[in-house]
């Protein structure tokens, strides 16, 4: 059976929806940030297992918390005198698997991403 063809562009997203999408892909691009939501993928942690786990400091952690947590990539739940820490949903989850295994397949084929890339490109003069 012949299968169905998508029609040209089809993927391609409204200026406004790829600039949400982009937003979105920065609280991935930092090392801490990323294994933070690696913690998660295991189940909610507090903040405290998260520093041990990470070996960050306090502040750190609570830092990179926040801006997951402005991105809506993480949940918080008082606990006692405890702020525990999830994935938001199983779309976080999935996303975070997809970024790790796309990552693993390059690094598998030897293919690597350019410097400026890895660093995270900090400085906007490197973006443009």
């Amino acid at each position: 059976m012949a299968q169905a063809r998508r029609p040209k562009n089809a993927g391609l997203p409204r200026p406004d929806v790829a600039e949400r999408v982009a937003d979105m892909m920065f609280a991935l691009s930092t090392p801490s940030r990323v294994q933070i939501l690696g913690c998660l993928m295991d189940g909610p942690h507090s903040v405290s297992e998260l520093i041990d786990v990470l070996a960050m400091e306090q502040s750190a952690v609570s830092h990179q918390l926040r801006i997951l947590r402005e991105y809506g990539l993480v949940t918080v739940e008082r606990v006692g005198r405890r702020s525990v820490y999830a994935l938001t949903d199983e779309h976080v989850l999935a996303l975070l698997e997809e970024a790790l295994r796309h990552t693993e397949r390059r690094t598998a084929r030897g293919l690597s991403l350019p410097l400026r890339l890895r660093r995270g490109a900090r400085n906007q003069a490197d973006i443009a």
